[in-house]
């Protein structure tokens, strides 16, 4: 379970609100809304619920209106812009500043073999560095393992666009239980799609049609916008469902 508290930006936190760790080792994990002032004060620089997952030892802001803000060990779908010699510049989220992909961050990736990519593909990342100083950087694998686990080019299907809180619901390792999500379940029994979702507010989807693409990335939007609970979601799934 996360406990959620309201929060202003400029406000510090005091060391009641945060979570303390099953293991005394495991580090605390700040994420987006949240700035570290050695040696201990942790302040909001955004507006919203404050997410605490006691679990994972990680503490957050979730802001679904404002806009995406790169966080280290972030998944996201990018779009590639253009190229130089060494480096791919991908746009994450409009009118900012791009991400640096190096051309060899993919897995097994040399000079020879490293992926063309051309303006307007898409990828799908990890945020190797984030800094606000600096221009965050990309990786399409693992540098721990030297596998993609998921990461790479993006080929055909659709990106949708979604709230920021729907992202990291869809992220969530128990949809249904912690997310209160079941629309992607009960579509998946009938409609086989593929899909990555970036924490940026974007979702690409795949399937074996144009319009079983359409339709679960409408299902995703519908959710989100009308902020469906488990029942409506799934009379929703029902609904669509007949379509195909």
């Amino acid at each position: 379970m996360m406990a959620q508290t309201l929060v202003m930006p400029g406000q510090v936190l005091s060391e009641d609100v945060l979570p303390v760790p099953h293991k005394s080792s495991m580090p605390l994990r700040l994420g987006p809304g949240l700035r570290h002032t050695p040696p201990s004060t942790i302040t909001t620089s955004l507006a919203g619920p404050l997410c605490i997952d006691r679990k994972k030892n990680a503490i957050w802001v979730e802001n679904n209106s404002g806009r995406y803000i790169p966080q280290t060990n972030d998944v996201i779908i990018a779009t590639v812009h253009h190229s130089s010699t060494d480096w791919y510049h991908c746009s994450i989220t409009p009118y900012t500043t791009f991400a640096q992909l190096p051309q060899l961050a993919f897995e097994g990736a040399t000079k020879k073999t490293r992926p063309q990519l051309t303006a307007g593909g898409l990828i799908y990342a990890r945020v190797v560095t984030a800094s606000k100083h600096l221009d965050p950087e990309i990786a399409c694998y693992n540098p721990s393992t030297g596998k993609s686990e998921g990461l790479g080019e993006l080929k055909g299907g659709m990106v949708f666009d979604i709230s920021l809180g729907m992202a990291r619901r869809l992220l969530l390792n128990k949809q249904r239980e912690e997310g209160k999500l079941v629309i992607l379940e009960d579509i998946a029994e009938q409609v086989a799609f593929e899909i990555a979702v970036g924490r940026n507010g974007k979702v690409w989807i795949s399937t074996n049609g144009v319009k079983e693409t359409l339709l679960v990335g409408k299902a995703l939007q519908t959710v989100d916008e009308e902020v469906l609970n488990v029942d409506e979601q799934k009379k929703l799934a029902k609904k669509l469902l007949r379509q195909v």
